[in-house]
C-alpha cells in the first residue's frame, strides 16, 4: 500500500529513512523520485544526499545546520505539495541496451552452479515454465518488448533494478536458493518481477538468461558515458533490450576493449504521470496488450 503521509525513522544523527509505502510498485517508485527531485529542488539547508530506492529514501542531513525534528518538518510539507499529483513530470533519459540472449557465458554459469552447488531447471526455461511461455524465442520477445524504468540503484555500485513500464510484459520468478558464488558482468537477470544488470562479475541470485557487452559501471571511467560518474544509469532512466547476435556483441566487446564505444542513448525526455497513466488506460480499453 502507499501511504497517507510519509513515516520517519532516525538512523543515527545523520540520517532520516523516509518510507511513503510497503509494495513494489511503478506508482509508489515514482512517488519517491518525485518526492527526492522536490527536497534536491527545495534547497534544504543541511541536506548533504539523498538515496531514493524501491518505496522509500534516505536523507543525509548535517545536524549542526538543521535537526532532526526540521528536516522532517521539511520532507513532510514538500511530500503534501507533490503527494501523488499526476502533473508530476520527471527528466529521465533513454537507453537502448545491446544484448545477448542464451549467451554462452552465462550458460555455462548455469551448468557450473548445477553440478557444483543445486541441480535446477535451466534459468530459461524455468522462466518460460513460470510465466507460460511456449519457449526461448517467446521469451525473447516478452522481455524486449517493453521500456524498462530504474527504480533503484544499489547492492553493488551501479547495479540497477529495472521494472517494466508496460505490465503485459512483466515475468515472475524466484531468486536462487542458495545463491551463486559468481555471475558473469553484465549479465541480465531477473528475481521477483525485477530485472537487473549485473555490473561486475559478483555472487547472485537472479535467473540469468542473457549478457550485454556495453559496461554500466566502470572503475577507471575509461568510456565517454562515465566521465562524469563512475554508474551509467540515474534512477528515473529509462531502458529498452535490444536483442543482437554473437557477430554484433564482439563487435560492440571490440570497440569497448579499445575506449571507443558510445553509449547509445537519446539524451534527457520529460516523464509524464499523466500521459503514462494515459497510455495504460487506452491499451486496457483495447482489451490489453498481449505479447
Amino acid at each position: 500500500m502507499i501511504y497517507d503521509a510519509p513515516r520517519f525513522y532516525p538512523g543515527g544523527d545523520r540520517y532520516i529513512e523516509v518510507e511513503l509505502g510497503d509494495e513494489m510498485g511503478f506508482e509508489l517508485n515514482f512517488r519517491v523520485h518525485s518526492l527526492a527531485a522536490a527536497i534536491r529542488q527545495a534547497g534544504i539547508s543541511g541536506m548533504v544526499e539523498l538515496i531514493p530506492e524501491m518505496a522509500s529514501l534516505q536523507v543525509s542531513y548535517d545536524p549542526d545546520c538543521i535537526s532532526y525534528d526540521d528536516m522532517v518538518r521539511e520532507v513532510t510539507t514538500l511530500a503534501a505539495s507533490a503527494g501523488g499529483s499526476e502533473d508530476v513530470e520527471l527528466d529521465s533519459r533513454l537507453y537502448y541496451v545491446p544484448v545477448l540472449y542464451f549467451d554462452p557465458w552465462t550458460t555455462a554459469c548455469v551448468e557450473d552452479y548445477r553440478a557444483k552447488i543445486a541441480d535446477k531447471t535451466p534459468d530459461p526455461e524455468l522462466l518460460c515454465e513460470l510465466n507460460n511461455l511456449a519457449g526461448r524465442r517467446e521469451l525473447v520477445r516478452h522481455h524486449s518488448g517493453t521500456e524498462y524504468w530504474v527504480a533503484a540503484l544499489g547492492f553493488w555500485p551501479g547495479l540497477c533494478s529495472l521494472m517494466p513500464l508496460d505490465p503485459a510484459h512483466n515475468l515472475v520468478a524466484p531468486k536462487y536458493n542458495p545463491p551463486r558464488t559468481w555471475t558473469p558482468k553484465g549479465t541480465i537477470g531477473l528475481g521477483g518481477a525485477i530485472t537487473c544488470i549485473y555490473p561486475d562479475q559478483t555472487p547472485g541470485g537472479y535467473q540469468i538468461f542473457a549478457r550485454t557487452p556495453m559496461p554500466i559501471w566502470d572503475r577507471e571511467q575509461k568510456l565517454p558515458a562515465f566521465r562524469e560518474d563512475l554508474a551509467l544509469f540515474r534512477a528515473g532512466d529509462r531502458v529498452r533490450f535490444i536483442p543482437i547476435d554473437r557477430e554484433e556483441w564482439d563487435h560492440i566487446d571490440a570497440q569497448v576493449t579499445a575506449g571507443t564505444y558510445q553509449h547509445p542513448d537519446i539524451g534527457y525526455q520529460r516523464f509524464s504521470l499523466r500521459k503514462y497513466r494515459g497510455w495504460l488506460a487506452e491499451r486496457a480499453a483495447r482489451g490489453g496488450a498481449h505479447v
